[in-house]
């Protein structure tokens, strides 16, 4: 077993339970869809918050489709497999986090721009909403990861992640907001575009380590 093949396998049975796959989109589209009926369907109103309601929601379907990034593996034992090949867990770790985003995370990024269509944002946000969550959604995967690991054994899990890693998120969520904003106002965002690719290629580093650490500590109890 290898990263490789790793990546290919989560890929097959992502493809394979097509049901799963949908359900981070469709909330995503829930959210947005019914934010206006919850508030005012004035136009201005909603273009001014778009960008804050869109993200809200790409993080909140993030978070939906975590709970299973390792309970499957866990459940039928593949994942003390993973301890046990020469492989580094971290690699493999990372192959599974990439599949997460590609069958999670980009299809929110693709789905965006229609919904700020939807929801009345402005010309000028569309691009930096594009461009943030194209950076921002593996960042979401990568730090996910860690809480996936950490309560992967644990009966309620799903209830305890989101506590674990929401602090972690808050910062994707300024920045991001704030590049779609500054965007929209006609400002540069290419400071928090920069910011964003450094939390990015931070997590690309450290989380994989912290999540294999904490699948470790899990299958040791």
């Amino acid at each position: 077993m290898n990263a490789v093949s790793v990546f290919k396998r989560d890929l097959l049975i992502a493809f394979r339970n097509r049901g799963e796959l949908l359900n981070p989109l469709m909330f995503f589209l829930m959210v947005a869809s019914l934010f206006p009926l919850a508030v005012s369907p004035d136009p201005k109103f909603l273009g001014d918050i778009a960008p804050g309601v869109i993200w809200v929601g790409a993080l909140l379907a993030t978070l939906l489709s975590l709970d299973i990034l390792f309970k499957t593996d866990y459940d039928d034992g593949s994942l003390e497999q993973m301890l046990l090949v020469p492989q580094p867990l971290m690699m493999l770790v990372l192959a599974k986090v990439a599949v997460h985003w590609l069958v999670a995370g980009l299809p929110l990024a693709i789905m965006a721009p229609l919904l700020g269509l939807m929801l009345g944002l402005p010309e000028g946000g569309f691009e930096p909403l594009f461009l943030t969550l194209l950076i921002g959604t593996p960042i979401l995967s990568l730090l996910g990861a860690i809480g996936a690991g950490l309560t992967v054994g644990l009966k309620k899990g799903g209830m305890l992640m989101p506590l674990l890693i929401l602090p972690l998120y808050i910062p994707v969520l300024i920045f991001a907001a704030s590049a779609v904003q500054s965007g929209v106002d006609g400002n540069s965002y290419v400071g928090h575009l920069a910011f964003l690719g450094a939390y990015l290629a931070l997590a690309m580093v450290m989380a994989p380590l912290a999540c294999a650490a904490a699948i470790r500590i899990t299958t040791a109890r």
